[in-house]
This record gives C-alpha cells, structure tokens and sequence, in this order.
C-alpha cells in the first residue's frame, strides 16, 4: 500500500469518517428526487469530489438538468445555468468590461462578471455553442481563471463544470475539440430508467406535490472531501493497473490485436483522472482506499471521450465501449 502522502493517519481516518457521513447523506437527498440514476448520481458525485469537471450525454428528458439542479442545491454550491445556443459569445459567459463615468466626472472601464463566476457552472447542450466559445470555457476548466481584456480574474472555489449534451441533434451542432473533452474528468453516459423507476417518477412527479432537495453539505465541507480524496492512501496494484489500462490503449504501445482499431488513444491526463476518479468512487462508496473494481467501472467513463477509432474500425462496426471493455478484460486481474 502506497501511504507516502499521509502525514497523520490518524486525522485522515477522522476526515474520511466525517465526509463519508456527509456524501451518504448527499446521496440520500438526491435519490429522494432523482430516480433510477444511481450510476449516473454516483459518477456526478464522484467527479465533484475528485475536483473535475462532468459531461453527461443522454436524449432529452433524462432529468440531466434537473440533476445538475439538485446537486447544486445539496452540496451547497452557487450554481449558475447557461443554455448554450450558436449565437452565444465568449462574453456572454465570461463577463466584459464596460465604460463608466464616476460621481467626479472621470471615466474608467469597469468588469462585469459573467455566469462562469459560479461555483457550478450548468452549461446546459454545450456542443450547440461556437467554436470561439468553446475555446473560451476551456481555460477556464483547466486554469480555474479567465483573463478579459489583459486582465486575470480568478474564478470561484470549487469551480465546477458539469455539461450536457443531446447526441442526436446534431444539425446547428459543433462537434467538441479533443483537447476540451479532455478537460472534462468523466464523460457521463445517461440512459432510460427502468420500468419500476419509470412507475415512481409517475407518480412522485405528477401529483401535487414535487419533491424538493435540501442542502446537506457546504461549499466548504465538498473541499474538504475533495483534500480526503487527494489524501487517500492507494495500492501499488491499483497504481499499476491504471497504467497498464491507459497505456493498453495507445497504439504502437498496446497489445496490437486490442490497438489496431484505434486511431489515438489516451493520455497522462486520462491515467490521472482515472487515478483521482477511483480514490473519489471509493469513498462514494464508504471506502477510503480504492480497489481494482473501480478503475475497472470508472474505466468507461474516464476513457471514452479520450480515445478516438479508426475509420476502418468504425466502418466495421467497432465501438470505443467495446474496446474498452476488451482493454479491461485484458490488464485488470
């Protein structure tokens, strides 16, 4: 076991202990509103406390916005929604600058902030928006600052990004550049819920009442969950593994039967989200340490949008899911 960024063991398992409480309680709040996602409510949860950015993918009506809504809401954070549209432009998220005349008759230029300063950002069908745009929200993501008119504004702490996506529509689309996928730590696949989950949004979503989330945690009490993730002791075996898995996956590196359909396969940025994505699923999961059954589930979400398939592969009909699954079968043991 690889302990050799715990200072005092004794106050992280004090640590662990108070932010299992807390996610377990988060967890239970937003099940009572969103039905028959636990996957999807656990890889949420999972990429706030690793400190990432999240992008769900699902036909609409899935309850993705609503679940971004609610996490908001019970983890404490001020969360902001932007519907992202073609004509959206980089200002419009970010802030600009605007001409002022003080009470002594001078004039100065002064910084209007934009929805980006919030400490959870719903960027609400993103792939809809410009390239230009696009670009705009990527150093953000990445650097946690933006820079208007030469000048450096730092964005709030946590910053989070948890995007959406309709992956049919396509008409008036941008397909998202590589190097912004990468930002994002997991990509979140929705699906339907099953037929009883189905039943209990019936009824529990079109009587009277509706359910409404209360907080349970403070911006302060995700921070500190997030230094416990950071913190948390893992297995050489679990290091390893997450090595074998992304390096699996290069072409010219990998096994060349399980490579010879991808056209560019994952990066260091995808071995350390990986990495920090299975310390976080652990404690969602009331564990402190991860094991190799995480990197394993987490393997999908972390690599799919950093992996990219040939032409020829796709025209066989290949799927980046099941590579994935075939690169898994073949390194964790």
């Amino acid at each position: 076991m690889n302990v050799t960024n715990i200072a005092d063991p004794g106050q992280l398992t004090r640590d662990a202990d108070v932010a299992l409480e807390r996610i377990s309680a988060a967890r239970a709040e937003i099940g009572g509103v969103i039905f028959g996602q636990e996957r999807v409510v656990d890889l949420a949860l999972t990429t706030l406390l690793a400190g990432g950015h999240g992008l769900l993918i699902g036909v609409p009506g899935l309850a993705k916005t609503k679940l971004v809504e609610t996490l908001g809401i019970v983890v404490g954070l001020d969360a902001l929604r932007v519907q992202f549209t073609p004509d959206l432009m980089p200002t419009d998220i970010l802030g600009s600058e605007v001409m002022e005349e003080g009470q002594d008759g001078k004039r100065g230029f002064r910084f209007i902030r934009g929805p980006i300063f919030a400490q959870l950002l719903m960027a609400d069908e993103i792939n809809r928006a410009s390239p230009r745009t696009q670009s705009a929200l990527l150093q953000a993501m990445q650097e946690h600052h933006v820079t208007v008119a030469g000048a450096r504004h730092d964005l709030p702490r946590p910053f989070h990004v948890l995007a959406t996506q309709n992956p049919l529509e396509q008409e008036g689309a941008y397909p998202l550049p590589e190097a912004q996928l990468d930002r994002f730590l997991l990509q979140i696949d929705v699906g339907y819920p099953d037929r009883a989950a189905e039943r209990r949004i019936l009824i529990e979503t079109t009587g009277e009442r509706d359910a409404r989330p209360k907080p349970v945690m403070t911006a302060e009490d995700l921070m500190a969950a997030q230094r416990v993730v950071r913190r948390a002791p893992i297995g050489d075996r679990v290091v390893e593994a997450i090595l074998d898995l992304v390096r699996a996956g290069r072409p010219g590196e990998g096994d060349p039967e399980l490579t010879k359909g991808i056209g560019w396969g994952p990066g260091p940025r995808a071995a350390q989200a990986l990495m920090l994505a299975a310390r976080a699923r652990a404690l969602v999961d009331g564990r402190l340490s991860p094991s190799l059954d995480d990197v394993a589930t987490l393997a999908e979400p972390a690599l799919k949008h950093r992996m990219a398939l040939s032409f020829a592969a796709r025209a066989e009909g290949e799927t980046i899911s099941a590579v994935i699954a075939r690169l898994v079968a073949k390194t964790i043991q």
